[in-house]
């Protein structure tokens, strides 16, 4: 092949470079497009076709059968023996003209001339356009720094290797962001001027500013979402004469806390009396067939709104990011259309980020998971307006736990103002925590409450900083909506209930009973709630139709609950109402739920009757609701339907009393017939619900105290929860929580879980069969490239490349370190035009060698600039090894309290054998646990 001058070359390479989106020195990642089409024309003179984009969504990942797969775990591929000489495998060839082409909407113009991607391209004239195209990412751009004053603490930096940014379902890499974040501090802390100083003060100050920020915006979300939750869900009944924008209660106020709630109020107008005035006709009656109807048709319409805005606004393939590597891989393109010659793969279901309650997506990301875009603007738009929507339609459901989900999208929007946060995923995760403990602190009104359930139920990382701002945002949180005052009860909550009885010994007995009826409970609706995700939503019709879903599973609930007041109540008025103390003298029944004679069984068993319909009604439509396309909770079902069976034990054993109050048993009530509190029983109920259904208990108790402002009650809410997670656990070993991680095939490592390893050693989960580069060989951009391709080709997005040289006996391979497969494509993408090039990986640098050199680079970066085929800053040259007759336990470990994204196996000998990464873990721990 000819070959052109020097000028033309150098201009076509020009014109190729400036056609895509920079990759400087300090800037983001390149356009996923742009970094595909330079990928797949290395060594190749054709232009790139286009294909059409569409809305499905494909990735490398494992496929789950009968489920809907969100794909994060890798198949776990046979091991084989180990041999020396069945490590090294010979490179697969290319298979990228196999491949589909980049889904640009445009085709890429081609160069000036076909020589300037031809093998005879020389490296200086490259060198020389590119001196402004170095491959770092702006992840780790706050590390490099040209001072020289500053270079001498950076060398670990250096030898942990820099990162770009990951991509959605990959791990994150907790050590290297300690590492980055270690040198950041250091480098300010080395500052003796007033303004390096105010600077330090001002960065151990940002955290505390932004939690302040987070707890403060949250509170005034969750006043909204509740102020426009409460409205909506009234205005399924009637409306305000006076104030149309009003809610029934701010409408009809009572006047004081123990007024009648339920008797009539002349400002408030039902449908179905405006519906006669306008027909001249007597068909008024809040259970009418026109209030029902115009009760179902909101109902309805309320839901499928939330529904659509869920779906068509969060769908996972709508959001697109300039941070996804892997985009050699197979079904990277999203056109749909698949190559004759390709075997079909297994696809990504598609997510709805803003559907269900957040929890289960929020407790992986900060085990250290990525999810792009699910924590952003747009998701907390509709999350919050989708939540006000499907709570008001009178879905079983609740808003508490989406206010975790919303909460933590605060967090990550106010975080990433500052790059101390926005470019370090491990720091970030500190402030998603207080975020957590902020959310649960507005929805019950319980900060403490809301701060151990960041701890015990979501958090995975929670040092004692992060405890402290996790309290100090929910005290802020707190605070803010008591000033706002969302319910005008000058309350946090509307079920906030004071007690002013004692409980005595002989009640202990009943309150182990709904501790046993509780777990029961959590148990079998956690299991019945999967198989109908699984089998039902997941394997019939509703699978592709989830609009259809939520208005059939609306009209069900609307049929069910319009007859009965309770199970038509909201979930938090009926929470309060089962709570309430039912006091003598009262003009408040709590709507009958106070029974006028209890020791009269006519009296007492019509309410026993009602309330036992509400509570199977809503057990039966919390099983299908939840996991529904829209936002949906769990805790104020749960709650409601605990409170319930709470209530009518408290009621028999009211009733008991009043039969027998001279029994052994209710001597200590010393005749006063009010010594029972059905209401008490309630509360102690719906605990036990809860912690049978999500398996929380220290968290579950305090937020019980801080509901009822008294420590009174501390024995039979612990007794209770203790009780019911005992049981729960005995029967299901896993909550609801843990088991939707599990439908969706969530990338979550469970370090509370305990593992039975028996005879099982590392050998049995190291992988041989991943390639390896060579020091020792010729590497070219054109072999890396081809090697990346293999690694994606084989489901491993998430993996990288062990970098290897001979020992000195030549009978076997020594690390020199590891380099991950995104930061080897962001680098192949800037050197992509320079297919035959030699890619270097410096290897001898003892440490002290290492800041001498690592000095001289950031002294000169111009210089370091012009070899962009140097890939050594990507290299992570010492990477967290293990050797191969260490207990598993050891390597869990690894994983777990080092937050270790992979792991290199060595032998006795210190020789290589094979890598282990996160991933390939995970999916070695389910198959452990599906064999158990």
């Amino acid at each position: 092949m000819s070959t052109l001058p020097k000028n033309n070359s150098a201009s076509s390479l020009l014109a190729s470079v400036q056609s895509g989106p920079p990759s400087g020195l300090l800037s983001g990642p390149s356009d996923t497009d742009y970094r595909r089409q330079r990928l797949q024309r290395i060594g190749s003179l054709t232009t790139p076709t286009t294909q059409n984009q569409t809305n499905d969504e494909t990735t490398a990942l494992r496929a789950v059968s009968n489920g809907t797969n969100y794909g994060t775990l890798p198949s776990v591929r046979p091991r084989r023996a180990y041999t020396q000489s069945s490590l090294w495998v010979a490179r697969r060839p290319s298979t990228v003209p196999n491949l589909p082409l980049a889904r640009s909407a445009t085709a890429i113009s081609a160069p000036g001339s076909p020589s300037a991607f031809s093998p005879t391209f020389t490296g200086d004239t490259f060198r020389s356009r590119v001196s402004q195209q170095r491959p770092i990412s702006a992840y780790d751009a706050p590390l490099v720094d040209a001072h020289a004053e500053t270079v001498d603490t950076d060398i670990d930096v250096r030898i942990n290797g820099f990162r770009v940014w990951y991509s959605s379902f990959t791990s994150i890499d907790w050590l290297h962001d300690a590492i980055k974040d270690s040198a950041r501090f250091s480098r300010l802390r080395r500052g003796k001027s007033i303004r390096s100083r105010v600077r330090l003060a001002f960065d151990k100050s940002l955290g505390w500013i932004i939690v302040t920020i987070v707890g403060f915006l949250t509170a005034i979300v969750a006043f909204l979402v509740v102020r426009a939750e409460q409205w909506l869900f009234d205005v399924k009944q009637g409306y305000c004469k006076t104030a149309w924008w009003q809610a029934r209660h701010f409408c009809c106020p009572r006047p004081d806390e123990y007024g009648s709630l339920d008797g009539h109020c002349p400002a408030w107008r039902i449908w179905s009396d405006v519906f006669a005035s306008w027909t001249g006709s007597e068909l008024g009656g809040e259970e009418s067939a026109v209030q029902y109807l115009v009760y179902t048709i909101i109902a309805v319409l309320l839901a499928s709104t939330s529904s659509l805005l869920t779906i068509y606004l969060t769908a996972s393939t709508s959001f697109v990011t300039r941070k996804e590597s892997g985009v050699l891989s197979p079904d990277f393109d999203k056109s749909g259309e698949r190559s004759p010659s390709r075997p079909s793969q297994p696809r990504r279901g598609v997510m709805y980020y803003a559907a269900g309650s957040g929890i289960p997506e929020i407790k992986t990301i900060l085990s250290g998971f990525v999810i792009h875009g699910y924590l952003g603007g747009r998701v907390l738009f509709t999350k919050a307006v989708g939540l006000a929507l499907s709570v008001s339609s009178g879905l079983s459901l609740g808003k508490e736990g989406p206010f975790v989900h919303i909460a933590s999208c605060i967090g990550n929007i106010v975080s990433r103002y500052h790059s101390k946060y926005e470019n370090n995923e491990a720091k970030r995760r500190e402030i998603l925590s207080a975020a957590c403990a902020a959310g649960v602190a507005v929805a019950f009104g319980a900060p403490i409450g809301g701060t151990l359930f960041s701890l015990e139920e979501v958090s995975y990382f929670f040092p004692p900083k992060v405890m402290w701002r996790s309290f100090f945002c929910a005290m802020i949180a707190a605070v803010t909506l008591r000033f706002l005052n969302p319910f005008g009860t000058d309350k946090l909550v509307l079920f906030q209930v004071t007690y002013d009885k004692e409980w005595h010994a002989y009640e202990l007995i009943f309150f182990i009973l709904l501790g046993v009826l509780g777990g029961v409970y959590g148990a079998y609706f956690s299991k019945l709630n999967y198989r109908w995700s699984r089998d039902v939503r997941g394997g019939t019709w509703l699978k592709a139709h989830p609009i259809a879903e939520v208005v059939l599973v609306t009209l069900v609930t609307t049929v069910l609950c319009f007859l009965n007041p309770y199970a038509r109540m909201g979930g938090t008025e009926l929470i309060y109402n089962l709570f309430s103390e039912c006091r003598t003298g009262s003009k408040n029944s709590h709507f009958n739920l106070c029974v006028l004679d209890p020791s009269n069984f006519d009296h007492v068993w019509p309410v026993v009757q009602a309330i036992s319909v509400a509570m199977i009604v809503k057990g039966f439509l919390t099983i299908i609701t939840f996991g529904i396309k829209l936002p949906a909770g769990i805790f104020i079902p749960t709650l409601g339907v605990g409170a319930c069976a709470g209530r009518i034990v408290g009621i028999a054993v009211q009733w008991l009393q009043y039969h027998y109050p001279d029994s052994t048993v209710f001597a200590v009530c010393e005749g006063d017939m009010d010594c029972v509190v059905p209401g008490l029983y309630a509360m102690v109920g719906a605990a036990a619900a809860l912690s049978g259904v999500t398996r929380t208990t220290v968290s579950l108790a305090v937020i019980m105290f801080e509901l009822t402002d008294t420590l009174t009650y501390a024995v039979p809410v612990m007794l209770s929860v203790l009780v019911a997670k005992t049981v729960a656990d005995a029967l299901e070993p896993k909550g609801i929580y843990d088991l939707v991680i599990e439908l969706s095939q969530l990338p979550y490592l469970d370090a509370k879980h305990e593992y039975l390893w028996s005879n099982l050693s590392i050998k049995e989960v190291t992988d041989r069969d991943v390639d390896v580069i060579r020091v020792d060989r010729h590497n070219t951009v054109q072999s890396l490239r081809d090697q990346l391709q293999s690694l994606l080709n084989a489901e491993h997005d998430d993996g990288g490349f062990p970098i290897l040289r001979p020992s000195r006996e030549e009978d076997g391979m020594r690390m020199v370190g590891y380099i991950g497969a995104s930061e080897l494509e962001h680098a192949l993408t800037v050197a992509a035009d320079g297919a035959t090039e030699e890619v270097r990986f410096h290897t001898t640098y003892s440490h002290e060698e290492l800041g001498a050199s690592y000095s001289s680079w950031a002294e000169e970066p111009r210089q370091s600039e012009e070899d962009p085929f140097d890939f050594s800053i990507y290299m992570d040259q010492a990477p967290l090894t293990i050797q191969s007759n260490s207990p598993l336990e050891l390597l869990h470990q690894f994983f777990v309290k080092l937050g270790a994204r992979y792991v290199i196996v060595t032998d006795t000998d210190g020789d290589y054998e094979g890598v282990i990464d996160k991933k390939t873990w995970l999916a070695f721990l389910s198959e452990l646990e599906e064999k158990s």
